[in-house]
């Protein structure tokens, strides 16, 4: 499925003309101007799975960012905007095929980050509060509690489920049950894998972040399936070598001087994972 079909960001002339009808020159930098026109990039045309890499300072996230905010989709943490932010994407411009529907959004590190540390506190909130029914507990169980008027009527159901049950029950009774433990590995797959529905355009940055390779193979059969089956089209910031093998991506090198569409096995960071592995090929064949 293609909901957006190109995206064209302004050129170097159009960011200089911009810049130099500026009147206030207080600015340390004028972000994100001059980030992707370093690499001559100006104009992404999308297939429904399209791939940005390059590594960190190559504009991909920028790039991702600038797209987000131009097309009105979701997100769930903020960004660095900066002063000139909206200056720079009121330059940009879209196509689209059909328009993205209100599932749409860009899903960052940040957002995976966060909802990780999230459920941490909540399960260090159940795990305070199972303490203190710990206590409640014993209180109750061996209390010389009687009964005076309505008021204590709470008071006596507490005294009266202590003495009538396990520590254990009494305490699951009385306390919301924790939510999972997981590695962050498995949260940010949970993560994923609730964020993403169908027929939605998705702006993923970095998705690797946090997942084994294991797990970032897992995600990448789990993407295939969005597109293929659920009518989902994706825009990846990577550089990993499982998520650039995506079949039929369309993946643009950000690393290049001038920014182009490339093969994913022809990549600087692929080639790197392909030597290394090679030069310790027997070690590997030898542990197997």
């Amino acid at each position: 499925m293609l909901y957006l079909s190109q995206f064209e960001f302004p050129d170097e002339e159009r960011e200089m003309d911009f810049i130099f009808k500026q009147e206030r020159t207080c600015y340390d930098t004028y972000y994100p101007f001059k980030v992707l026109s370093a690499h001559q990039l100006s104009v992404l045309n999308f297939e429904p799975i399209t791939i940005l890499y390059g590594g960190n300072g190559s504009g991909k996230t920028t790039a991702l960012n600038v797209m987000a905010e131009k097309l009105g989709l979701e997100r769930d943490t903020l960004y660095n905007r900066s002063a000139f932010f909206e200056d720079y994407t009121a330059l940009c411009s879209y196509v689209t095929e059909r328009l993205p529907s209100e599932e749409s959004r860009i899903i960052t590190s940040d957002d995976v980050f966060d909802f990780m540390l999230n459920l941490r506190s909540i399960n260090q909130g159940i795990d305070q509060k199972r303490e203190e029914l710990f206590e409640e507990y014993k209180e109750m169980k061996y209390s010389r509690f009687q009964m005076k008027s309505l008021e204590d009527y709470e008071q006596l159901k507490k005294v009266t489920a202590a003495r009538r049950k396990t520590q254990s029950k009494y305490v699951r009774g009385n306390l919301a049950e924790n939510v999972k433990e997981r590695s962050n590995g498995e949260s940010a797959w949970l993560y994923f894998t609730n964020k993403i529905k169908e027929n939605a355009l998705y702006l993923l940055d970095e998705p690797e972040n946090s997942l084994s390779p294991k797990k970032q193979q897992e995600l990448v059969g789990f993407l295939e399936d969005s597109v293929r089956f659920f009518g989902c089209q994706l825009v990846i910031a990577t550089h990993s070598p499982f998520f650039l093998a995506l079949k039929d991506a369309k993946i643009y090198d950000m690393d290049a001087e001038k920014t182009s569409v490339r093969q994913w096995t022809k990549l600087e960071n692929v080639r790197a994972y392909y030597d290394f592995f090679k030069a310790h090929e027997r070690e590997l064949e030898e542990g197997k």
